[in-house]
């Protein structure tokens, strides 16, 4: 797994660049937040993510 170190979207295959924006991966992160419902979810607004996935909550 890795995470974007741009938007923070984390991609479970091996790809080169972040689907979502065309940031650098990285395999060093920690902690997760699935988001299922970005419009109702406060940790979605403080986060600042609009799209259902999960999110790493540090990209190193």
């Amino acid at each position: 797994m890795s995470a974007c170190k741009e938007c923070r979207y984390i991609v479970q295959n091996k790809e080169k660049v972040c689907p979502k924006c065309q940031g650098e991966l990285s395999e060093k992160f920690s902690g997760v937040v699935i988001v299922l419902d970005p419009e109702r979810s406060e940790i979605a607004k403080i986060i600042n993510v609009n799209v259902v996935g999960s999110y790493a909550v540090r990209v190193k």
